[in-house]
């Protein structure tokens, strides 16, 4: 499984702003991967280019190795319909994956909200809901735009290591603000930067930690400082 991004431009149609500028990446594995980087550096538009929501509209090239279907889910997405939570998990999920939405729900601390309207939840819990339905789905890279927003930090840690459990043969891309868990948690961290200079992008290796127990604090550290330095 392989990802590769040459020279990727791309503006907002109608304009001549440049929201990526001869970007090059490589993610060259599965795994729990990242883009990290300030607000306005291209990040949500990389990602919807992958998802080949503005595919159209960009120059450069996009090639996938054994990655037949992307997904993407964001922050604040809606479910459609006036249905329980539960019941639309019910209705969209096949009967082969019962067993894992069961262990999703348990996890995600979901179960007693199953019964509740979709508009009534917290913005935490729809965000849980969202991606539950997407692990459930058929994809081989997920991308996750701030999809763990407004979720409480041990849950958060909790999500992650299960998705990298129960998931390591598939690609995820997580899109957060947080720099401490991307550098713990993830594994190839794409390096959005955005100063003076003009935009910049570089790959760092994240300590891809699968366990919180396993956490080297000073490593950490020294992964969050290079990020830093990146910008």
């Amino acid at each position: 499984m392989h990802l590769e991004c040459s020279n990727i431009t791309y503006s907002y149609p109608g304009t001549d702003h440049k929201v990526l500028d001869a970007l090059t990446c490589t993610l060259s594995r599965p795994g729990f991967h990242s883009i990290f980087g300030p607000s306005g550096v291209g990040k949500s538009s990389f990602a919807r280019l992958l998802a080949d929501l503005n595919r159209h509209t960009f120059l450069g090239k996009i090639e996938f190795t054994e990655i037949q279907t992307v997904l993407y889910s964001y922050n604040l997405e809606r479910l459609p319909g006036w249905s329980s939570a539960g019941a639309h998990l019910d209705k969209v999920v096949a009967k082969e994956k019962e067993a894992l939405k069961q262990e999703l729900i348990n996890i995600f601390e979901l179960s007693p909200l199953l019964g509740s309207r979709f508009h009534q939840l917290s913005m935490g819990q729809q965000n849980r809901i969202n991606l539950i339905r997407y692990l459930l789905q058929t994809f081989d890279l997920l991308i996750l735009d701030e999809s763990l927003a407004n979720v409480d930090e041990k849950l958060r840690q909790a999500i992650i290591l299960t998705i990298k459990r129960i998931f390591p043969q598939k690609m995820f891309l997580y899109i957060s603000h947080n720099l401490m868990e991307v550098s713990t948690f993830c594994d190839e961290i794409l390096v959005f930067g955005g100063g003076s200079t003009g935009k910049s992008y570089g790959t760092i290796q994240g300590q891809n930690c699968c366990s919180s127990e396993a956490v080297d604090r000073k490593k950490v550290d020294e992964t969050m400082l290079e990020i830093m330095n990146a910008f």
